[in-house]
């Protein structure tokens, strides 16, 4: 991931946490959630000049990319774990 994917996927974060303070990602829809994001995924495509959709699928790319590095972090640190425990 660029600095400037991560600073994008960061951003998008932020305003996410900002729009929907205490939702369950798990329990509410992705139209709700998209619809909420659409504000800021337009000011980013304009200001990248390209349409809304193109940054739609970015983060969608890059929240994966970093659920996957998160989840890979949590095994390892799980995994280490379980290494000191049969020491």
């Amino acid at each position: 991931m660029t600095t400037e994917q991560h600073e994008m996927l960061k951003r998008i974060n932020e305003y996410a946490e900002e729009v929907m303070p205490d939702i369950d990602p798990q329990k509410t829809p992705i139209s709700f959630q998209l619809e909420k994001l659409k504000p800021i995924m337009q000011t980013i495509a304009d200001e990248k000049g390209v349409e809304i959709n193109d940054v739609f699928i970015e983060y969608m790319d890059l929240a994966s990319e970093a659920a996957l590095d998160m989840e890979n972090k949590l095994q390892e640190s799980l995994k280490d774990i379980d290494d000191d425990d049969r020491k």
